[in-house]
């Protein structure tokens, strides 16, 4: 009886899964993150994007509001600019500033491009 007992323990010991296990701020397996808060990550974290573009203002180069209006004016492809495949089209004369982080863009795949994309178009809402 007591071998029963402690094979019970163990059982239910390894079967439950603490919150503090579970992966933060990571979509599950199940969870379907979307193409702007994908592009948000990206965004903020390994496309360095932060330093030189903010929401709403120009910092070193144009706000993520004017890059958005401007593609959407002239019907442009963000995605072929980040794959370093067309020119640009916001503010051609920073493009010498912009050419050291399309080394980084062009590494990232359709997806990643594509969730940027949707994410600085979100920001015309």
């Amino acid at each position: 009886m007591k071998k029963l007992a402690l094979i019970a323990i163990t059982v239910l010991a390894f079967s439950c899964k603490k919150e503090s296990q579970e992966s933060f701020g990571k979509p599950t397996a199940t969870e379907v993150q979307t193409p702007e808060a994908l592009g948000k990550e990206i965004f903020e974290g390994k496309g360095n994007c932060t330093a030189c573009h903010q929401m709403d203002q120009k910092v070193i180069g144009p706000s993520l509001q004017e890059i958005a209006k401007i593609y959407k004016e002239k019907n442009g492809n963000m995605v072929s600019f980040l794959k370093d495949e067309s020119e640009a089209i916001v503010d051609p004369s920073q493009f010498a500033v912009m050419r050291a982080n399309l080394e980084i863009t062009r590494t990232f795949s359709d997806e990643e491009l594509k969730g940027l994309e949707a994410y600085i178009n979100s920001t015309l809402k």
